[in-house]
């Protein structure tokens, strides 16, 4: 089918942007009272590997006193049980970035999750949403958030289910369904709105915008079936889109190949 290519190998033109002076601000988001392990290693990780000027950390005040004071470390207001609320604030903090990284660790929380679907509304950076934050998102979602192009989209299927059930979407997406059904489903949904979209199905990662899908080997990756969704592999999305702003499918494929990157 036209719309689908398997991809097997790294684009090394995109490699070879990679700057030796670090330049461009990424915002990592996420995080709650109970738990922030997972925003802080993904920033330290994108921070120490590769040459990003400025890796901020955002996340809810009541950590204030969990964490030392930081140059790069942004608290918002959060809610009563400590997550993010500030929905005008973290806007903000998103639209002053490059690109941004809602990695999750979020409470399941009406009042986070009402703030992230008007964030999603109203970007002009590049975001991509994974892990929780998306279950968060689906719950709050509706078809003019799927309407902003810079809405990136990493999830399970399972995930993307609710995705599609919140807007209706007439073609329904199964756990059993062949590979090219479901890139040719990712196809139209990815024609009729603007978003991208990442997921994993059947040991293949698929990678969808603008109507065109993408399909990787999970075996030819580094990654295994639980690490794809542990936030380096986000991370490394994050960085090579940074650097290679105009190329969203190769950069997202390559990053996910490349065992170097």
């Amino acid at each position: 089918m036209e719309f689908l290519e398997k991809v097997e190998t790294v684009n090394e033109d995109l490699l070879w942007n990679v700057p030796e002076k670090a330049q461009g601000t990424v915002n990592i988001i996420g995080g709650n009272l109970q738990n922030f392990r997972t925003p802080v290693k993904i920033a330290e990780f994108l921070g120490g590997k590769y040459p990003i000027k400025t890796v901020n950390l955002i996340l809810p005040d009541v950590l204030k006193n969990n964490l030392p004071a930081l140059e790069n470390l942004v608290f918002l207001e959060s809610t009563d049980s400590g997550s993010l609320a500030d929905e005008v604030g973290l806007l903000a903090e998103v639209n002053k970035a490059d690109y941004n990284l809602m990695i999750g660790d979020l409470s399941r929380n009406s009042i986070t999750g009402k703030a992230l679907a008007r964030v999603a509304k109203d970007l002009i950076k590049p975001t991509l949403f994974t892990r929780d934050a998306v279950d968060l998102l689906a719950e709050n979602l509706n078809e003019s958030v799927l309407l902003n192009e810079n809405l990136i989209i990493m999830a399970s299927m399972i995930q993307l289910q609710k995705v599609f059930r919140a807007v209706y979407y007439p073609k329904m997406l199964t756990l059993s369904m062949p590979l090219l059904g479901l890139a040719e489903t990712l196809h139209k949904f990815t024609l009729s709105y603007p978003i991208a979209l990442i997921t994993l199905h059947n040991g293949q990662n698929l990678v969808a915008k603008n109507g065109k899908v993408e399909a990787i080997d999970l075996g030819k990756t580094e990654f295994s079936p639980i690490s794809f969704w542990g936030g380096e592999a986000a991370a490394k999305i994050i960085a090579l889109n940074l650097f290679n702003p105009n190329n969203f499918l190769a950069a997202t494929t390559s990053a996910i190949i490349s065992a170097q990157f």
